[in-house]
């Protein structure tokens, strides 16, 4: 009932735009005027392609056709809407300047509080010998620099302490030559040097010296103030040169490390500030800088880590947390971000409710100068959205006005009257067979690969097919039974290293697709699975279509895109059935929809 009650509201909308259209240059007209008005083709409100002479069913969704008149402003190739100052009054057509701006994007991420790997240190033993005390008996225990850690007993220490003692006492007796007075001194610097290399300090070396006599048990102390991380040390055991015996790790400043997608990576820089929170500390909000962003994207989150450092005297982030982080970023002209805003590098910007998007096209409406109302749309290339606005690249001059509320009935009552429009960027008539859409061009085709690959493409192709079924049957348990088993057989694809085109397809392509697949299985109602069962289908569409191939085959079948234009801003499907079996509106627009593309699929391969 949900999408009826949709598809209601945009007739309602369609008609109101209709009849604001047939205002264009006559002042206030009335039902008389529209009466007069002749009619010239009958069109559907939901399909404005379709163009036929008498009135009849739309051969596509069979609803009922309505009348398109003679206009009186413009050619029915223009993309010009002319309004009365009341008719632009009644459809409450608002509009803003185009301006040179910075428009903040917030990118939010989620994370880990992580240890900071450069405030890591390894406590190994530097010589062997025997274990005999541990002063840091557990993990977690947190230890100040030049704390002892361990108790040594090493026979190799002793007698290198005896060699110490005896090269100093050379050294203080020698009488003779320089020649020997020299030698002493270099054989004790050198004894000195041998025991700091095993670990000792240049006091404990001293304190030998001191004494006088060699200890049997040497401390090693702790490099660093920090947390005991992991303990390999146990008391009594005789450990080799180079074993590890405790880690170390400095918590006065860690590290956040959040997992970015691909579409905030435009908006992520080293040096930016970011905040975050965590559930540990409620009400709290921290503080940290971006260090590293990761210049390798993960091929199986098709993720990229971004690493904040903040300060942690007071020892509250504790490694494991978990974080919600907010970075605020700045753009400028060519889509990069900045860290100091300078207004010579503003970008152009547009509110973001001005464009109207397709998927593949944008069309902003421009208020033309002068008193009359008069709006042409115009096609423009959008940068990424920053808050509540676009960036522009093309189409667009700082300082013409454009329409940010109402766009959607100025273009209405365009597609109405069979012009030039957000969904018909070329007015013409056209029966459903001969409207092909171009949104999904077939790229060329690439390096055959292995059968193994083609041969598990074919499990995928019969399981998306029986989820497309359940859903155009409003069957909310069988799409769920059928996307539990579409999630096997995409996990069951079969690619090798040798298979290069195959891997960058399919990696890319599962990378989107495994994300709705966790929609499907968490989903408690069909509007949930069908809100994103279009990227899953251009995910898949795009890699069936990298690797056709040519030749027959007996048991061949024709793979069929499918598009509906009601269903946001347009979405796709794949099917077999010539009629359209809509996925998305189930039994109340079942027929929704017009084929767009196809491919005939043979044993596993697509050609």
């Amino acid at each position: 009932m949900r999408k009826i009650g949709l598809g209601l509201l945009i007739l309602v909308l369609l008609a109101t735009a209709f009849r604001v259209g047939q205002r264009i240059g006559s002042g206030d007209a009335g039902d008389a005027d529209l009466a007069q008005q002749s009619t010239i083709a009958w069109t559907c409100s939901m399909h404005p392609h379709i163009q036929l002479p008498e009135f009849g069913q739309c051969p596509v969704c069979f609803m009922d056709l309505i009348p398109v008149t003679e206009s009186s402003g413009e050619a029915p190739e223009s993309a010009t809407l002319e309004l009365t100052s009341s008719a632009a009054a009644l459809a409450e057509i608002e509009t803003r300047p185009v301006r040179r701006a910075f428009a903040a994007a917030e990118v939010r991420l989620v994370g880990r509080v992580a240890y900071a790997e450069s405030r890591y240190r390894k406590i190994t033993s530097w010589v062997a010998g025997r274990l005999d005390t541990l002063f840091v008996a557990t993990t977690g225990e947190m230890v100040e620099a030049g704390e002892p850690m361990v108790l040594l007993y090493s026979p190799e220490l002793l007698s290198t302490q005896t060699e110490l003692l005896s090269a100093a006492a050379a050294v203080k007796e020698a009488g003779g030559t320089d020649l020997m007075n020299g030698t002493a001194a270099r054989t004790l610097r050198a004894v000195r040097d041998r025991l700091r290399q095993w670990g000792l300090t240049a006091a404990q070396v001293e304190a030998i010296e001191l004494s006088g006599e060699p200890t049997h048990h040497v401390s090693i102390l702790a490099p660093i103030s920090g947390v005991v991380v992991a303990k390999d040390a146990i008391e009594g055991t005789y450990v080799a040169t180079g074993a590890d015996l405790y880690t170390l790790a400095d918590l006065s400043r860690v590290w956040v490390e959040l997992e970015a997608f691909e579409s905030d990576l435009p908006f992520l820089r080293k040096g930016q500030s970011a905040s975050f929170t965590l559930e540990a500390l409620p009400g709290r909000t921290l503080t940290g800088e971006v260090v590293f962003i990761d210049p390798v994207l993960d091929r199986r989150t098709r993720t990229a880590t971004v690493r904040l450092e903040a300060d942690n005297h007071r020892g509250e982030l504790k490694p494991g947390l978990f974080v919600k982080a907010t970075i605020e970023a700045f753009l400028d002209a060519e889509g990069i971000p900045v860290l100091e805003t300078d207004e010579a590098q503003a970008p152009l910007i547009v509110p973001a409710t001005a464009p109207l998007q397709t998927g593949r096209r944008a069309v902003v409406y421009v208020r033309e100068p002068g008193d009359v109302p008069r709006f042409t749309g115009r096609e423009v290339v959008l940068g990424p959205r920053a808050g509540d606005h676009y960036l522009v690249v093309s189409g667009l001059a700082e300082g013409e006005w454009v329409v940010v509320a109402g766009n959607f009935k100025i273009d209405s009552a365009l597609q109405i009257q069979a012009r030039p429009s957000m969904m018909n960027p070329v007015a013409e008539t056209a029966t459903p067979a001969e409207v092909v859409s171009d949104r999904y061009a077939h790229p060329p085709a690439g390096p055959k690969p292995s059968e193994a690959f083609l041969s598990s493409i074919a499990p995928v192709v019969d399981a998306y097919l029986a989820f497309q079924l359940a859903l155009s049957g409003d069957d909310l348990e069988a799409a769920k039974q059928a996307a539990r088993a579409l999630g096997s057989t995409v996990d069951a694809v079969i690619i090798s290293e040798s298979d290069d085109e195959a891997v960058a397809a399919w990696t890319t392509a599962a990378g989107h697709m495994t994300g709705s697949l966790t929609t499907y299985a968490n989903a408690k109602d069909l509007a949930t699975i069908r809100a994103s069962f279009d990227p899953f289908t251009d995910a898949f569409w795009a890699v069936l279509s990298r690797f056709q191939e040519t030749g027959d085959s007996h048991d061949d079948r024709t793979l069929r895109l499918f598009h509906c234009p009601m269903f946001g801003d347009g979405a796709d499907w794949i099917q077999t059935a010539t009629s359209a079996a809509n996925p998305y509106f189930g039994a109340s627009m079942l027929r929704c929809g017009s084929q767009t593309d196809s491919l005939s699929f043979v044993a596993g391969a697509t050609r």
